[in-house]
């Protein structure tokens, strides 16, 4: 019994450190950089893709999942000799599915329907790299002969887009890109003066602390990205995906 109240005196300890570090790198740039550099460290298009590749992050609608869609659509628009590949769980048989809602979200910006191919089984990213592989082969149309030899242009969040760009590489594709589907901040100066607004006198007015009402919740949400984010590669790491 005192071994258990040890532990889990321990445990608590170690929490309440991580969550007032937390708290403290919120209020710093730290938590933006470091999503950033995720997303930068294997980003940048080395040479026309053969295969544009969704990774799947959400259903439709959500952020993530518009928010890939959105770039998928702007690299397929360029790249208009690529196929597009939407790898995402799903069942095909359902039209109303988010595979579908993806394909209509990439009809709807332009993208030809008939460059579209679904991967719809991958239910992490080493399954869909090994499923995409599997799906270029089959398809046996890559201009480079090989499913191993395709051209591939990954879009996903920039803190997954690390992890992805490894992943397929281990999986066998020799040639594989990315594109970090980043947010972009708004332009509009969003503060305020409270006292033209009405209220409480007696409450300060934070309509100039940015950082409080909007930037200090943002970092939070990265912070804990970036940790699902490092466990990942911790896993992948361990179990030789990467």
């Amino acid at each position: 019994m005192k071994k258990a109240v040890k532990i889990l005196g321990a445990m608590m300890i170690v929490i309440g450190t991580l969550f007032t570090l937390m708290i403290i790198l919120a209020w710093t740039t730290a938590p933006f950089w470091i999503r950033y550099n995720l997303g930068m460290s294997k980003a940048g298009i080395h040479r026309p893709p053969e295969y544009i590749v969704f990774l799947g992050g959400g259903g439709m609608p959500s952020e993530s999942a518009l928010m890939r869609s959105y770039y998928t659509a702007r690299v397929a628009g360029h790249y208009t000799r690529a196929k597009v590949i939407i790898a995402q769980p799903g069942n095909l048989s359902d039209t109303l599915h988010s595979l579908y809602q993806v394909r209509q979200e990439l009809v709807m910006r332009g993208i030809d329907s008939r460059r579209i191919l679904f991967e719809p089984k991958g239910t992490n990213t080493r399954a869909q790299a090994l499923l995409t592989r599997a799906l270029l082969t089959k398809e046996n149309q890559d201009l480079s002969g090989g499913a191993r030899g395709s051209s591939l242009l990954l879009v996903t969040s920039p803190e997954h887009l690390y992890r992805a760009v490894l992943a397929f590489k281990k999986a066998g594709f020799l040639k594989v890109d990315g594109v970090p589907a980043f947010e972009q901040d708004i332009e509009t100066d969003l503060s305020f003066e409270s006292g033209r607004l009405g209220g409480r006198k007696y409450i300060p007015d934070v309509g100039d602390n940015i950082t409080m009402r909007y930037k200090f919740w943002t970092h939070l949400g990265y912070e804990i990205e970036i940790l699902r984010e490092v466990a990942a590669i911790a896993y992948y790491k361990l179990m030789g995906w990467i």
